[in-house]
């Protein structure tokens, strides 16, 4: 056998924009891309993304040069996921809710060439912008105009978005990679640490992940996903991608908002959704709700979802589903695989093995908890605390012009996440803490997600977030920042806080610190922000009192 080599027939480089191609030929006439009173179909999807490809291309843009957008959920952000990599470009798709400083740090770091921007974003990105240095080179602007509006090229925006597919090219030969590992994408950390990273994934990690994402959640061949879920945040989790691989149609929302959601639910038969835990909270606690006619199945990811939380959201007729992923390896790569037999459990004892992690996906290599400096196995108890790693074909390349980092996370042939967790007897994964966010109490390590999970099961408690805060003594506590349910008509005490904490919670864990908030500090995809928590604690008087109630 030794004989026999790979060849060009069988060595091609996988890439997730095969996918459009197949989607044009089988469901040409089915619809790709719906929009308010827009419809495309996947033939008119696959026809704009040649043309706005051969745009870029005759724009001077090719391999290895970074093309970024910012832009909210629309048709033009979906179509930008095939039409950049086509033209051999690289996508960088920024995080609409950032500062114009981060902006600006992060489109010289990418070195980006052309940037497209939404209409509502203009003023954001002017301001970036004009904190260049004035020897840094910019990028040249595109305008992704409002759609009830004629738009014409501008002195800032020499071109519109429309004006690029109009004038393309639909025959134009699109860029193949020319290697497995030429990079697709590179996104950057959501925010939930004060130093967002670089992340850079390759065309065949794209591809396995996006298949691998399908089979995971049992994607049928042509649902209807109901964007929730910002396509700027890890690519949307692959299912950019992946929509084209089942011709799925997406139905694109400009922003979240719970009521719409419902609306939009009944009026297009949404059959799939995604979101972080925040999106089912807020979709389990509003108003406009009630049973769904027929089930939605939803996938959430980004933080461990209360299981009060799960049970809610079940009532309405939401069938959820969690994954585990990160930035770095594009997509979820855990998953909690249901087994028949738990149907038969409780509603609660469901929520609870509902709310763990679970077992890697079919394609991930392999998962484990390990002791972070020894890297030995942790024991299999559901107790004993260890960093989570991973193994498999579409972790990340690394991070962009930081070998440091990448080399610190990549090592002993794993990806070191930097999130805590602990391994049961059944071979299923669960998150306890990121390492950062564990806090030390006395020499206790304490969870803050486990504290977290028993404040959102008070019935006046909308949200909770629990970051450790310095204290003399004790050298850290908890400390809950907590916001209150809109129906909640008699603010409880930070002592009947404390009293139901203590009653579920070892002594060591119930929080010290009570602080009421109006709302907490968020990401664009919903995840709270613990690093403005932190510093917030940090700034509280740390005589020891604990009379913090103001509603700010």
């Amino acid at each position: 056998m030794d004989q026999l080599k790979p060849s060009a027939a069988n060595s091609s480089p996988l890439t997730p924009l095969n996918f459009l191609e197949r989607a044009a030929t089988v469901y040409g006439e089915c619809p790709s891309v719906v929009y308010n009173d827009t419809t495309y179909t996947w033939s008119d999807t696959h026809r704009r993304c040649l043309q706005l490809a051969s745009s870029i291309s005759r724009l001077g843009l090719g391999r290895g040069h970074v093309v970024s957008v910012l832009a909210p959920n629309v048709p033009a952000m979906y179509e930008l996921h095939f039409a950049v990599p086509m033209a051999g470009a690289v996508l960088n798709t920024i995080n609409t809710r950032l500062d114009a400083r981060t902006v600006s740090v992060l489109l010289r770091h990418s070195e980006s060439r052309l940037l497209f921007v939404d209409f509502q974003s203009t003023p954001l990105v002017l301001q970036a912008i004009s904190l260049f240095p004035p020897e840094s080179p910019r990028p040249t602007l595109v305008l992704i105009a409002d759609p009830d509006e004629s738009a014409s090229p501008a002195a800032h925006f020499p071109h519109t978005y429309s004006g690029l597919v109009e004038s393309g090219d639909a025959n134009f030969n699109w860029v193949r990679p020319e290697s497995d590992w030429d990079p697709i994408v590179l996104n950057y950390t959501s925010g939930t640490t004060a130093a967002p990273k670089g992340v850079v994934h390759c065309h065949r990690g794209m591809f396995i992940c996006a298949l691998d994402s399908l089979l995971a959640w049992s994607v049928p061949e042509q649902p209807v996903k109901l964007w929730t879920l910002p396509m700027f945040h890890a690519n949307g989790w692959s299912y950019t991608w992946g929509m084209a691989a089942v011709g799925g149609t997406n139905i694109c929302l400009r922003k979240f908002d719970a009521s719409v959601i419902f609306e939009t639910i009944r009026a297009h038969g949404v059959t799939h959704m995604c979101g972080a835990p925040v999106v089912l909270n807020m979709l389990s606690n509003s108003p406009d709700g009630g049973r769904l006619r027929d089930p939605v199945h939803i996938l959430t990811a980004g933080a461990p979802p209360p299981a009060s939380v799960l049970l809610r959201a079940e009532s309405l007729g939401f069938v959820v589903s969690h994954g585990y992923g990160l930035t770095e390896t594009g997509g979820f790569v855990v998953t909690c695989a249901w087994k028949p037999k738990w149907n038969r459990l409780p509603a609660t004892e469901r929520a609870r093995l509902k709310a763990r992690q679970g077992v890697r996906t079919v394609s991930m290599t392999e998962v484990d908890v390990v002791e972070p400096e020894s890297g030995a196995s942790v024991r299999r108890d559901g107790l004993s605390l260890g960093e989570i790693v991973l193994r498999g074909g579409w972790i990340m390349l690394g991070y962009f012009k930081d070998p440091e980092a990448t080399t610190k996370c990549m090592r002993n042939g794993w990806f070191y996440t930097g999130d805590v967790g602990v391994m049961h007897p059944d071979g299923y994964l669960e998150i306890k803490d990121r390492s950062k966010d564990v806090i030390i109490s006395g020499g206790e390590n304490l969870s803050s997600v486990e504290v977290e999970s028993v404040l959102y099961s008070h019935p006046s408690v909308n949200e909770a977030a629990v970051v450790a805060r310095p204290d003399e003594f004790w050298g850290e506590t908890a400390c809950a920042f907590v916001t209150l349910k809109a129906e909640t008509k008699q603010v409880p005490t930070e002592k009947e806080i404390k009293e139901f904490c203590r009653g579920r919670l070892p002594h060591y864990m119930v929080p010290k610190t009570v602080v009421w908030k109006a709302e907490l500090p968020k990401t664009s995809t919903g995840k709270i922000q613990k690093f403005v928590l932190r510093e917030m604690a940090k700034a509280l008087d740390l005589s020891g009192t604990t009379t913090t109630r103001s509603r700010i």
